[in-house]
């Protein structure tokens, strides 16, 4: 092997990029939730075609509430920051500045970003002064989690062990690697989205 294959395969691996959740609570007067609403989902179609974006709700807390709270998601910090400092996005906050008022905004990033309520806001959508939102407590997250693991673990030791000859008598060493590098992705992609939006009103329940 060559030197420079030697460096090349030896070169330090970037980590991995961590995805950030945007969230922002605004103030929307009755009256003009259609063209507030409207003016939202521009600002969404306009973030959708940037890279590393993810995905957003736009939701209030009950019926007669004037209070909307926004979520999305990007990739990792500096896409975010592509749409931040984006010239569409300013054109597109200084046209809803006459229908709604910013009252709460926060960022998260990694895991923790899940576990946002709807109703604590986050920085994203629009710029204003951050504040401090009260995530779910720690053990209630871990519960979440183990919620969400324990099945699809269970269902994975029982299906390697019932369809791949030889699995039980593996090393623990490989056999735990292949375990963790098949349900991570699960975990994050699929399987964690769908246990915080079904404990939600648990996880954000008074304390």
């Amino acid at each position: 092997m060559s030197p420079e294959e030697t460096r090349t395969a030896t070169a330090p691996q970037a980590p991995p990029a961590t995805p950030v959740t945007v969230s922002i609570t605004r103030i929307v007067q009755p009256d003009r939730i259609p063209e507030a609403t409207g003016w939202v989902q521009a600002g969404v179609n306009l973030a959708n075609r940037y890279p590393g974006f993810l995905g957003s709700g736009w939701v209030r807390s009950h019926g007669t509430s004037d209070e909307w709270h926004m979520l999305y998601r990007f990739a990792d910090p500096d896409l975010l920051d592509r749409w931040e400092s984006s010239p569409e996005r300013t054109a597109w906050l200084a046209e809803g500045r006459d229908l709604v008022v910013e009252s709460r905004v926060e960022k998260r990033t990694g895991i923790e970003g899940w576990f946002d309520s709807h109703e604590n806001g986050a920085r994203g959508a629009g710029s204003g002064s951050d504040a401090t939102a009260v995530p779910p407590p720690r053990w209630k997250q871990a519960t979440s989690i183990w919620v969400g693991f324990f099945p699809v673990n269970l269902l994975f030791t029982y299906l390697t062990t019932l369809l791949i000859p030889g699995w039980t008598s593996l090393p623990i060493l490989p056999k735990v690697l292949i375990t963790t590098l098949t349900l991570t992705p699960i975990m994050a992609y699929w399987v964690l989205p769908l246990a915080t939006r079904l404990l939600r009103p648990w996880l954000n329940a008074p304390r």
